[in-house]
């Protein structure tokens, strides 16, 4: 059964012929939610899904976006995004943590209040 867009070929052989038979990005650089931006545009002749990659990735998109709008697995996504960032056509970044730890203060406050129940 295949996975992503209807029509899609997700058969091994295909897979294989994406990665040229590499299993593995280089890197650890990308997890799921590492935010990618292009930094180029498109070229002629390039593998079309490094192709689809930058064009998708015009503002700053969640790898598990970028596989979800490939319809490949995550895996194999990841070892295209290291082509391109190795060739310096995208970027990569984790997003920054929206939240703050609190206040020692606060916290020993609250450890006091609950001592005294």
């Amino acid at each position: 059964m295949s996975r992503g867009r209807p029509g899609r070929d997700d058969s091994p052989d295909r897979l294989y012929t994406l990665t040229g038979g590499r299993s593995r990005a280089g890197s650890d650089a990308f997890d799921l939610v590492t935010l990618v931006v292009s930094e180029s545009d498109p070229v002629a002749g390039m593998q079309s899904e490094h192709a689809a990659i930058l064009r998708m990735c015009r503002l700053p998109t969640a790898v598990v976006e970028v596989a979800a709008g490939l319809g490949l697995p995550v895996s194999i996504t990841r070892i295209l995004l290291a082509d391109l960032h190795d060739t310096g056509r995208i970027s990569a970044r984790h997003p920054r943590a929206s939240y703050r730890l609190p206040d020692h203060d606060i916290l020993e406050q609250v450890l006091v209040g609950l001592r005294n129940l």
